[in-house]
């Protein structure tokens, strides 16, 4: 399957179904009250992290996804179905961005993290849910709200526990196939390695995966080379093994190589400085005595306390010593648990209070090509909401108009009547005196509802 580590999807919610007008009709009674039910939710979008997968691939092709949307309230007081909610399986380890700003919006570690992507549309209600003591007749209903929408960029940063790591050609695909159940392209040039490859090592009681990183060259850490696209998915691993290559037979070069690798890391991120590894010294069947290379190598790393040993793909040489390295190394350093994350969950209300400042102030906009438009978050929403071919819910959406004192907004602003007045998805006359004034000490529930809704958020 072909290495997919970043995409862009653009998701919409479900409407929620529409509610309905009706009135009980049965035997013997030719006047029964309301019974219109209400309209079903949309369907949200979730992603949520798996470890059935390694790369996005599965999201390449479906770049829009949409949720199903909640059905029609009925009469006899029943209530529409909810619409099913669509379920996005990712890798552990998705980054997911808006695509637009470039906020970071969660981070998906661990298996079963969700994060609701797009939030279904409420339902409408049914005229049932109207009725009280003052208004037992209502002749109107609701229509359900738009589902939300959002352009995302998902980013994989793979979870594993060894990242190998080197300048490219010097055998890091060749010891993961030696130490694992990974089966990577090898081949005796550079750059064999264009996407990261995991394999498993198997220690008898834990399962230890293991990333083989595509070689990392000077500049990688200002993209050349894709330097980025190979430097992100370190970020994870617990261990770092820098590997390489004795064809370079002179000790010099070879530390020369390895601190060009840390540097190019230490300057894509810090905490990589910081990160436990070791060296592993690949290829001892290329160079025929071999012995005080070796000795040069281990002192030296001695000395800084760098855990070093030899090892030899092709032969297998040394590769059990290596794979018991690995395993001490892991018994001592426990897997980390979702502190890892780079965003961590926060609550929705605290990320919609900044908006909901923004637009509780009703803004009055003049268009060019004549008319006005009308900004406001609740207003919209009630446009929406209300199906104005209802007489009631005009009457009822004029209220609100008049509690929000838009009329004299767009008097103020020059609006002048028969003009072309928007909100939302709808064009509306501008008609101030339409209405008359008496009806507008009638109760009007949905301003409660609004308020509660404002607390709640």
């Amino acid at each position: 399957m072909k290495f997919i580590d970043s995409v862009r999807i653009s998701v919409k919610a479900g409407r929620g179904g529409n509610g309905c007008m009706s009135f009980l009709r049965e035997r013997f009674k030719p006047n029964g009250g309301p019974d219109g039910g209400n309209g079903g939710r949309g369907g949200n979008i979730i992603l949520e992290a798996t470890n059935n997968l390694q790369t996005l691939a599965d999201l390449e092709y479906q770049r829009h996804i949409k949720g199903s949307n909640g059905n029609h309230g009925k009469g006899s007081a029943r209530n529409g179905a909810a619409g099913d909610d669509i379920i996005l399986y990712v890798p552990c380890g998705t980054l997911v961005y808006d695509a637009e700003s470039g906020e970071g919006l969660a981070d998906l570690v661990e298996p079963k993290d969700r994060f609701l992507a797009a939030k279904g549309g409420r339902g409408g209600r049914g005229n049932r849910y109207f009725s009280n003591s003052a208004r037992k007749a209502p002749r109107f209903c609701e229509n359900g709200d738009l589902g939300e929408e959002a352009d995302l960029r998902l980013e994989l940063r793979l979870i594993a526990d060894v990242g190998l790591v080197g300048l490219p050609n010097v055998g890091k695909s060749s010891i993961l196939a030696a130490i694992s159940n990974a089966q990577p392209k090898i081949a005796n040039y550079p750059f064999t390695t264009l996407s990261p490859n995991l394999g498993v090592l198997n220690s008898g009681y834990e399962h230890i995966v293991i990333a083989d990183i595509p070689g990392l060259i000077e500049g990688a850490h200002m993209n050349k080379g894709l330097g980025l696209e190979f430097l992100r998915h370190i970020d994870r691993s617990r261990l770092l093994i820098h590997v390489l290559s004795l064809e370079v037979s002179d000790c010099d070069a070879l530390l020369l190589e390895l601190e060009t690798v840390r540097n190019e890391m230490r300057s894509y991120d810090t905490q990589l400085d910081e990160r436990p590894y070791f060296v592993v010294a690949n290829k001892l069947d290329e160079i025929d005595e071999p012995e005080e290379l070796l000795e040069k190598l281990k002192s030296h790393f001695a000395a800084k306390n760098v855990p070093f040993c030899a090892v030899s793909a092709l032969t297998e040489e040394g590769i059990p010593e290596l794979v018991k390295q690995i395993i001490k190394f892991t018994d001592e350093n426990p897997r980390p648990h979702s502190d890892v994350r780079l965003f961590a969950f926060e609550d929705p209300s605290l990320e919609k209070t900044p908006m909901r400042s923004r637009r509780n102030k009703i803004q009055i906009i003049s268009l060019h090509g004549g008319g006005y438009r009308v900004m406001h978050q609740r207003l919209e929403k009630a446009v929406e909401r209300y199906d104005l071919s209802q007489d009631e819910n005009v009457a009822r959406f004029t209220r609100l108009l008049r509690k929000f004192k838009v009329e004299q907004l767009l008097e103020a602003a020059g609006a002048k009547s028969g003009d072309s007045i928007t909100i939302g998805y709808k064009e509306f006359d501008f008609y101030p005196d339409y209405y008359p004034s008496d009806f507008d000490d009638m109760p009007i529930e949905e301003l409660e509802e609004v308020s509660a809704e404002e607390k709640s958020e």
